[in-house]
This record gives structure tokens, sequence and C-alpha cells, in this order.
């Protein structure tokens, strides 16, 4: 008989998880709850993101990586490929791979919102894309 895992290892508190500033978003403080360092996931990434009053995410896509916002408190514009939305809390959209994307901060009150990548993004340089990054025609 094998001796079972841990059970950190399948279960994680917000609470436990330091959070981080993510690179090309203003006024949002993000926990990563599920990703490599705190249950081995490979294949997908969760986090919880914070964002503060008329901040958020700056035009950006990521190569190869899609990715899921559900709202849990306040309301936010979200903008994908030319279409635009104001979510509120149990709403939800999803930005495809290697689509230019942003999320702004529309309420009084900040913003909670679960994130979920697939593959990880991992705050990896080499897995964003800014408008800068895209050669003019």
């Amino acid at each position: 008989m094998t001796t079972p895992e841990p059970a950190a290892r399948y279960f994680v508190r917000e609470s436990d998880i330091p959070g981080y500033h993510p690179a090309n978003h203003v006024g949002t403080l993000n926990k990563r709850l599920i990703g490599p360092e705190t249950v081995g996931a490979r294949q997908l990434e969760v986090l919880v993101g914070h964002i503060q009053k008329g901040k958020g995410a700056l035009p950006h896509a990521h190569p190869g990586i899609e990715q899921v916002c559900y709202l849990l408190e306040g309301r936010a514009v979200a903008e994908v490929a030319g279409h635009r939305q104001e979510m509120g809390p149990g709403d939800c959209c999803f930005f495809p791979a290697d689509r230019m994307h942003t999320f702004t901060v529309v309420s009084e009150e900040p913003v909670r919102v679960l994130v979920i990548y697939s593959p990880p993004y991992e705050e990896r340089a080499d897995r964003v894309i800014r408008p800068t990054d895209v050669a003019a025609p």
C-alpha cells in the first residue's frame, strides 16, 4: 500500500498565498492559487486578482495561452478582438490565445476576479505580447 500524498498538495487557501503585481497591469495584486509551485499543476494556472477602481490590464496578448476571467466582485469592461462588454459578478469572458485584450475596472469598488490560464502563463516575459511588440504593416 502506498502512502497518500500530503493534503497540502491539493488544497489552497488564498490567505496563505503571497501576492504579486503582474506585468502589463496597473493597480492589480494577483495571488496564484493553482500552479506548479502551489499544487504541481502543469496544464493550467488559476489565480485571483484584486484590481483597483479605474485600473486593470493594459492591451496585451498571450501567445499560445487561452485565458478565462470570472468576475467575483465589482464591475469591469473587457475588450477583445474589437468586442467590448461590461461585466458584473457571475459574468465570464474568454480571451483566445494570441488575441489582444484589455480588462478595466469601472465600478466604485475594486474588482475581485478569478483568472484561468491554459497552459500556465507564470508571468514569463516570453508569454506576453504588447502592442509595441507587433510590427506595423
